[in-house]
């Protein structure tokens, strides 16, 4: 079972922006977007790659490509934010779409939308929620990417309740988390303490 917790100073200095109760939208947005930029460095630091001549204006040398596609699955709506800051690294990249709501009632998850670009199972693909809170919207989003047939799966979240690692890791100790912090707990409502608020709400401004 695999956890990063990516520390950085810029990082840091962001992260205090969205925890931040007086950030208004445009600085949240900025910052989430900083920070998805920064932690795309470390989470795809060990992707395959393969050798290939490339002609230089000089000469013939050789050159590095992706071995597979990548693909970039937010978890609907909130993991939109962090597209936004992956999206302006891996250009190349397929974006799919998953679609979770919590049932503020039962705090269980509810799908209401998957849709993914073809061939997934020769793709490295990249699953991203802000929020690692009780791990059930996660865990279920890897459940369905695996029935899709993806075999080559990372999860990023910009924060992670320890609850919340311990129930993903139990269900896929296969996907490796990557996290900007593991924060101190979950509150009574499923929460994370002390957290940054609904990451949806504060980004989207509604």
């Amino acid at each position: 079972m695999s956890l990063t917790q990516i520390d950085h100073p810029l990082i840091r200095e962001r992260l205090t922006r969205l925890r931040d109760a007086s950030s208004d939208t445009a600085t949240f947005r900025e910052a989430i977007h900083d920070i998805a930029r920064l932690m795309c460095f470390e989470v795809t630091r060990d992707l395959e790659t393969t050798e290939h001549s490339v002609e230089s204006p000089l000469t013939t040398t050789t050159g590095y490509k992706l071995a597979r596609p990548v693909v970039l699955v937010p978890i609907l709506r909130a993991g939109m934010g962090m597209l936004a800051g992956f999206t302006d690294i891996l250009t190349e990249a397929s974006v799919g779409h998953i679609g979770m709501a919590r049932d503020e009632e039962t705090l269980e998850p509810k799908s209401y939308y998957f849709k993914m670009p073809p061939g997934l199972w020769q793709a490295d693909v990249i699953l991203i929620d802000p929020m690692l809170a009780t791990g059930n919207s996660s865990a279920d989003a890897a459940d369905q990417l695996k029935a899709d047939g993806a075999k080559n799966i990372r999860f990023v979240c910009l924060i992670a309740a320890p609850e919340g690692i311990e129930a993903f890791q139990k269900r896929h100790p296969d996907i490796p988390i990557y996290t900007a912090s593991v924060d101190e707990k979950l509150n009574d409502k499923s929460y994370i303490h002390p957290g940054l608020g609904d990451a949806g709400d504060r980004y989207f401004g509604t």
